[in-house]
């Protein structure tokens, strides 16, 4: 496979994650991450169990999820880094919460079945 087919793999397999979580689905959204997966946000470090488990219940949901403006993607090996500009609306304990954030997502290709999964997910507010 090319760099650029890789590349291509990859910002069409964040888009796909995307669409999971605007579903609010979380067996869908499940099926991107890996077992060790975190997200770290100003609110600290979040598990893969505790982000899906707060999605299960409820008390989060997204209705949008969009990269704006040229990905930045690197391929090292079966290791990837995807940073994207993202505008986002979740609801969080019944209110909407709107963002613009610089997201980077750390993908691990699986050695067993060849497919890329998300190990960290890493978010940054815009500023002023």
């Amino acid at each position: 496979m090319t760099t650029d087919t890789v590349e291509q793999e990859l910002i069409a397999l964040l888009d796909d994650w995307g669409r999971a979580i605007v579903s609010d689905d979380p067996d869908r959204i499940a099926a991107f991450m890996d077992d060790d997966w975190v997200i770290v946000s100003w609110t600290g470090v979040t598990t893969r169990d505790d982000f899906l488990a707060v999605v299960r219940s409820g008390v989060l949901g997204h209705t949008r999820m969009e990269g704006v403006g040229q990905r930045r993607v690197r391929v090292h090996g079966d290791v990837a880094y995807l940073t994207v500009r993202t505008l986002s609306t979740a609801q969080y304990g019944g209110r909407d919460i709107d963002a613009d954030e610089w997201t980077t997502d750390v993908f691990v290709r699986s050695p067993g079945d060849g497919r890329w999964r998300c190990t960290l997910t890493h978010i940054t507010p815009v500023g002023p």
